[in-house]
């Protein structure tokens, strides 16, 4: 996989090079040259993931596991591949503690559920963040409601940073598990979850982190955080849809009962009892999407192989740029100003509505998301309906940034 070569040879960090590895960047959109700034919402493929699904479909496709004939066995093999490559891109302990599951989402339901039902009970005390994503909050609110369980909620500062003094005022002896994201999808926000579990495993409560938008920008070890779970998707890595990642401490993963039933799942089956399989099985029921587990290996190898100290450089490049800019519109205010970001810019501009802004930057080729992007009690907590919110990744490039200034400027003038 060649990112990139200096004319000596060497791999240096060469953003032209890597944009030109997403095919759908090279679309028009509206009759204007794509300037994608989703990338929050979910990410371009390069071309290597989409080689890798047509490789899979095309040579591979056959059901995995219990297979005696080849084609199953080099399907297998394919997928428990993708299973070592996570295992790897999180630092994991072992195989046994990497789970598939559909994306974030699930894999914060999967815990809620099986942790929820082998260890909250009447009275115990969840703690969640004030930025989370609703996938981050009705889980718990649904083992709430099943339990007698209790959520906490850690207040957002005005900028966007969360109140740690706040955090360690509701961290009990009543607190039984703790659920934060590492990233805010709507701030940009970078939390500081290594502290936060440090804090809770010292009165043994455990953590799960939210890793969805952290993924993509940061050098994540599961072990050096200590995180007792953590969870992402692969669509927003640069990996397909419909495929994530979980990874969780063996000891817990032991301890809770399966999600799902059906096969894969059991050792043993009759109509009178069922014994379970062994991890990571247990939690994996049915036929999985093997080319998905395919696609979100290459994905995150190719993460690595960009480099993560220079592809945050090149990120955070265009968040100060895209800020400064942007910052010179009158009436535009930036929502999330945290000391520690990622390349996520929210803002709304005074006299306007974010769907109006972002419909007018459609038109000019510009993608962005407009919305409450599914953190709606962040958004009453600033008091606002939602926001803009441009994201970037480690192919937009200081063109984009200049594309979408020049179209919010534009929008302003339309509509105020």
């Amino acid at each position: 996989m060649d990112l990139s070569t200096t004319h000596s040879g060497t791999n240096t960090f060469d953003p032209k090079a890597i944009r030109a590895q997403f095919p759908l960047l090279e679309r028009d959109m509206n009759g204007k040259p794509l300037v994608f700034l989703d990338s929050a919402a979910s990410s371009q493929k390069p071309q290597v993931v989409l080689d890798a699904l047509n490789h899979y479909y095309t040579y591979l496709n056959a059901n995995v596991h219990r297979g005696v004939y080849t084609l199953s066995q080099e399907a297998t093999d394919a997928h428990e591949k993708g299973r070592e490559q996570a295992r790897a891109f999180l630092n994991a302990r072992s195989n046994r503690e990497v789970l598939f599951t559909r994306g974030t989402t699930e894999g914060i339901n999967l815990i809620a559920q099986c942790y929820g039902q082998a260890f909250i009970k009447e009275g115990d005390e969840i703690l969640i963040s004030g930025m989370e994503h609703h996938s981050n909050i009705v889980p718990w609110q649904i083992l709430a409601d099943r339990t007698g369980a209790v959520i906490k909620v850690i207040p957002v500062l005005e900028n966007g940073d969360l109140d740690m003094v706040a955090f360690d005022r509701l961290l009990t002896r009543k607190t039984k598990f703790v659920s934060v994201v590492h990233i805010s999808n709507s701030l940009g926000t970078i939390n500081p979850v290594k502290t936060i579990i440090e804090k809770a495993h010292a009165q043994n409560t455990p953590v799960l982190v939210d890793g969805a938008q952290a993924t993509p920008h940061l050098k994540i070890d599961v072990q050096a955080l200590d995180a007792d779970f953590y969870v992402f998707s692969g669509h927003i890595i640069f990996g397909p849809t419909g495929i994530g990642t979980l990874s969780g401490k063996e000891k817990w993963l032991e301890a809770m009962p399966p999600y799902q039933g059906g096969g894969e799942m059991i050792k043993t089956v009759t109509f009178e009892k069922t014994t379970y399989n062994e991890l990571h099985f247990k939690f994996e029921a049915g036929t999985p999407d093997i080319s998905g587990s395919v696609g979100i290996g290459v994905a995150m190898e190719y993460t690595q192989q960009l480099g993560y100290e220079a592809m945050q450089k090149h990120e955070q490049d265009l968040l100060h740029y895209a800020t400064e800019g942007l910052s010179q519109i009158e009436g535009l205010r930036i929502i999330g100003q945290a000391a520690h970001k990622a390349s996520v810019v929210s803002f709304l501009i005074q006299g306007t509505h974010p769907y109006d802004v972002g419909t007018i930057l459609d038109k000019l080729g510009i993608a962005v998301r407009t919305g409450h992007h599914c953190t709606q009690p962040l958004m009453d907590h600033f008091g606002i309906p939602g926001t803009i919110r441009a994201s970037f990744a480690v192919y937009n490039n200081r063109e984009d940034v200049e594309r979408l200034v020049e179209g919010v400027q534009r929008a302003t003038r339309m509509l105020l």
